[in-house]
């Protein structure tokens, strides 16, 4: 059983497992209900993940891995695939996942930021007041052991996307910090944040 962190809390990743060198991200959620829309949309949440230097900006757009770019320019960030409808959950209730291989990780990179964001979210007038059951958890790619675990408990009813939690370089450690960060202005405000062209 891994570490379960609150909000800001931190972990190193490399002391619980010491050969550490690949580890799978698991991101998943659940609707509290329908939303009230003419099209009665099913909600559409995506992971993304943004590779990040010391100055919190990715090296390129292609640093940026989502449904749209699903690995990163050097193959050490794996995007697995976009889920169209959460609520069914994989393994270890997982909606999405995202494989980090550390070991191939350029060493330019210091962060690798996770989020998750709801697609149309204006249109469909969705917000992450009703989602419920949101979680990160890191997962070691040899074991299977799952390392860290955040629940996000806050109350998000204006955000449409959110900043889950990072994977980060702490000398020759890897840890992992719970951020639960919301954004009103989407995933375009998370991207713009961390130097992406949108």
């Amino acid at each position: 059983m891994g570490v379960s962190l609150s909000k800001g809390g931190n972990v190193s990743l490399t002391k619980q497992a010491p050969n550490l060198s690949a580890v799978t991200v698991g991101l998943g959620w659940r609707a509290r209900a329908r939303p009230p829309v003419a099209n009665g949309a099913d909600f559409d949440l995506d992971a993304s993940a943004l590779l990040v230097n010391a100055r919190g900006r990715v090296p390129s757009d292609r640093h940026f891995v989502f449904f749209n770019n699903l690995k990163s320019p050097d193959g050490s960030v794996t995007h697995m695939g976009d889920e169209l409808v959460g609520g069914s959950g994989g393994a270890g209730g997982d909606q999405e996942e995202i494989v980090v291989d550390l070991a191939a990780l350029p060493s330019e990179v210091e962060r690798v930021v996770f989020a998750v964001s709801i697609y149309d979210a204006d249109a469909r007038r969705q917000s992450f007041g009703q989602v419920t059951g949101a979680f990160i958890r890191v997962v070691d790619q040899a074991g299977g052991g799952e390392l860290a675990r955040y629940d996000l408990t806050e109350d998000a009813s204006n955000e449409t996307a959110m900043v889950f939690g990072e994977l980060y370089r702490r000398a020759a450690e890897w840890r992992f910090r719970a951020v639960g960060q919301g954004y009103a202005s989407g995933l375009r405000g998370i991207a713009a944040d961390h130097g992406v062209n949108v």
